[in-house]
Formats: structure tokens, sequence, C-alpha cells
């Protein structure tokens, strides 16, 4: 770290805390050369997670959007506000261990699984817009599968 008075790279750290919520790391500095105290903060830099579209055009990920979809697929359904915000996040948590760049089925398939957890009417809905349902045979695979005891393979 470069001291703001002489330019020093010389310093040690006198005192280091965590602040802004435990965020970033505060630390107090003193120049080696002029003695001078000064204070700098790290945080961590999170790196963009990007969508890469069916048609190959790339998006950075929109958790409102996630909670846009299942907002619609719990129309009417008694889940909570909480509920949202929760899933969304848990959808991004598990993206970005996927890495800075998924796939937007991997977007999809993180949704559902999640979903299928809250509200099985809820997962319904989602799945057949997700999938793009066409005939009555594909709900009736898709409850099927929920009324399993086992859970469904996954492809």
């Amino acid at each position: 770290m470069r001291c703001p008075v002489c330019a020093s790279v010389d310093d040690k750290v006198v005192d280091s805390r965590a602040s802004d919520d435990g965020s970033a790391i505060r630390r107090r500095r003193e120049c080696l050369t002029c003695g001078r105290r000064f204070t700098t903060f790290e945080r961590l830099e999170e790196v963009p997670l990007t969508v890469i579209k069916r048609s190959g055009d790339r998006e950075l990920f929109d958790r409102e959007k996630v909670i846009a979809g299942v907002r619609a697929a719990t129309k009417n359904r008694p889940v909570g506000e909480d509920a949202y915000e929760a899933l969304a996040a848990a959808v991004e948590e598990s993206l970005r261990l996927d890495g800075p760049e998924v796939r937007s089925e991997q977007v999809g398939v993180s949704v559902l699984e999640r979903l299928r957890e809250l509200d099985q009417v809820a997962y319904v809905r989602f799945v057949s817009v997700y999938k793009e349902f066409d005939d009555p045979a594909d709900f009736e695979r898709v409850v099927g599968l929920l009324t399993k005891q086992t859970e469904p393979k996954h492809r």
C-alpha cells in the first residue's frame, strides 16, 4: 500500500477490524518512512454472473427476473413475500458455484428445484411454461413425478 503523504510502499498494519456488517475489512496502517497513519478498506470484488441465453446472447443475471417468474407461478398461492427473495438468493448462490457464466437452462432448473420444495402447484405452473407444455399428457407426467415417493432422475 502506498503512503498518501510520502508515497512510500513500506508500511505496517497497526489494527484490523471488520466493517460494513462484515463485508469489508478496515485496516489502520503506519508508514515506516514518515510515521504517518492512514486507513484502508478491503472489499470482496464480486464477479458479475452472466447468463448465456438460448439464442447465444449474454446478459447479467437479474434476481428480479427470477422473482417475477416465481411470483407469476405462485399467484393466488399461500406463499409469503420473504419466500421470493430467499428463493432468488438461493438460486443465485447455487449458480455462482458453477462459475461466472451459466446457461439459461441452469437458471431454470435451479428455480424448478427450489420451487418444487416451496409449492407443488406453483412448480407445475412454472414447469408448464418453462418446458412449453402443449399436451395434457405433459401435465399428467409431471404430476405423476410429484406424487412418486422418490426424487425424479435429473437428465
